[in-house]
């Protein structure tokens, strides 16, 4: 197997904006893949955000920003990603999605191209087995916000062969983050706890027993979180917090994993988080968290 020098990110949501980042930031040629160009536009300018407040906070240099840009590109052709020695797939948690996804890459990329799933709790065998090279599959779930947190929950299928993990592991360990290995469970480690906790803290919303900023500070102060629940849900987006948490109650029929009706009544109202402007809390711009 080929060592990894180019990184494909399929999908360009805040997730795949994220990990984009870390690609990039850690020098490999990074291509962003996603089907609508508004998208890839937005993670463009989120992404330009995100390196200014680098370079104010002296993080990194205009020079070191100009040349992570310069390895930085996005694309609405799936193509281009014949070029990549890993493409790691961050789009909806849906395996029917992320199975014609993998059936595209399959057709486009070359045999030694390793696939990898940022899914939070969706089984790492099952989609692997719609991706055409199911021992050459790796799971790859990274902590949000990507580009601030190191963690990266790694995860073989049943038929994910040694070498693939082993080169995958090195690449994230390569890229600055911090791999776990974690069996092939719903929800790996954080989401089996993480889930069902910011569901409890979206039924105190949702009871009046507390505002959110002042649930947030209370976890933030009392627990030494440094983002509060509610402040996390609205980066994540009250939709993908719908899919993740549908999907780990489905696997596991834990009642706590079971959304809380709150979140179908803010997703029918646009309050979808950031991205939309408003969700537990309102927002002016879509600034990209961090820097």
């Amino acid at each position: 197997m080929s060592e990894i020098k180019t990184v494909g990110v399929a999908g360009s949501g805040t997730m795949g904006a994220g990990i984009a980042i870390v690609a990039a930031r850690a020098g490999f040629k990074t291509i962003v893949h996603d089907t609508k160009p508004e998208a890839l536009a937005r993670a463009r300018k989120q992404t330009e955000g995100f390196f200014a407040k680098s370079v104010e906070r002296k993080k990194l240099t205009q020079d070191e920003v100009a040349r992570i840009m310069g390895d930085l590109t996005g694309t609405t052709d799936i193509q281009a990603l014949a070029a990549c020695d890993i493409v790691i797939e961050a789009v909806f948690e849906d395996l029917k999605v992320k199975h014609g996804l993998f059936g595209e890459l399959n057709r486009v990329c070359p045999p030694h191209t390793i696939f990898a799933s940022n899914t939070s709790t969706l089984s790492i065998t099952e989609i692997a087995a719609g991706s055409g090279r199911d021992d050459r599959f790796v799971g790859t779930h990274f902590c949000l916000p990507a580009q601030l947190m190191k963690l990266v929950e790694m995860s073989p299928g049943l038929r994910t062969s040694d070498e693939t993990f082993k080169a995958a592991w090195d690449f994230c360990k390569a890229m600055g983050q911090a791999p776990v290995k974690t069996k092939d469970n719903p929800g790996f480690i954080l989401n089996y706890f993480l889930i069902p906790f910011n569901n409890d803290v979206i039924r105190l919303v949702e009871a009046g027993v507390a505002e959110p900023a002042d649930i947030d500070r209370a976890i933030k102060v009392g627990l030494g979180y440094p983002l509060g629940p509610l402040e996390l849900l609205d980066l994540v987006g009250l939709d993908t917090h719908l899919l993740v948490a549908e999907a780990l109650y489905t696997s596991t029929h834990e009642p706590r994993a079971a959304v809380p009706a709150l979140v179908k009544r803010m997703i029918a109202a646009g309050r979808l988080g950031r991205k939309s402007g408003e969700g537990f809390y309102k927002y002016q711009g879509s600034a990209m968290f961090g820097g």
